[in-house]
Formats: structure tokens, C-alpha cells, sequence
């Protein structure tokens, strides 16, 4: 009698694990990008923390982000690049950059960040 195989054959498996390949590079690639992202992040949060009250100045602003920057060590983007505008509700600091990956050969890895955070 003829028994059916029920499995996985070696061909299926390989392709299986080239594609787990294919993403698990992926994250490798953007991992140190999106750490770099998390450390401008706690920047602002920090340096919002730093001049908290009632009526923060520019000055005072960049000065703690130029510290925060500093203190993580973030290359890119530069803490000058930090757009910070007051209105009714207070003062706001904003952060929009791409940074790009490369991936394999001629192929990139593109990602866009977009951070506010506001100073109370």
C-alpha cells in the first residue's frame, strides 16, 4: 500500500528560511536607526524637562538640548535642526528627519521619524 508523506520538503524550507533571512537582516540594518530615533527622543524629553515653567526662552532651549545631545551622543540629526515655536498653548519642539539604510547592492532601507514634545 502507498502511504502519504505529510511534511515539509527541503526545498520548502529553504525558501521559508530565505525569507525569515530577508527580514531578520532587515531589523539587523535598522536597528541601529531606530536606537539613534529613541535616543533623540528621550533628548527632547529631557531637555523639555530641563527648562520647565511658565515661560521657557530659545536660548535656554537650545542650550539644554545642545547638553542632552551631548550627553547621548547623537550624531544625526544636529540639535540645530530642532524647530521650536511658541503659541497659545506653550512652547513646542519638533523633529522631522529621513534617514536611509543600505541594504543590499543598490537597494536602501528609508525611514521617516516625526517627534513633538511640548515644554510645560
Amino acid at each position: 500500500m502507498y502511504k502519504q508523506q505529510k511534511g515539509m520538503t527541503m526545498i520548502g524550507l529553504l525558501c521559508i528560511l530565505a525569507l525569515v533571512g530577508v527580514v531578520v537582516y532587515a531589523g539587523i540594518r535598522l536597528a541601529p536607526v531606530y536606537l539613534n530615533y529613541l535616543k533623540v527622543a528621550r533628548s527632547l524629553n529631557g531637555a523639555a524637562a530641563d527648562v520647565k515653567g511658565d515661560n521657557p526662552d530659545q536660548r535656554a532651549l537650545m542650550n539644554a538640548l545642545a547638553r542632552q545631545w551631548e550627553i547621548q551622543d547623537i550624531d544625526f540629526p544636529d540639535y540645530k535642526d530642532i524647530e521650536i515655536t511658541k503659541d497659545d498653548d506653550g512652547t513646542q519642539m519638533h523633529v522631522a528627519y529621513d534617514q536611509s539604510v543600505p541594504y543590499v547592492a543598490n537597494v536602501s532601507l528609508s525611514v521617516h521619524f516625526d517627534k513633538t514634545v511640548k515644554v510645560r
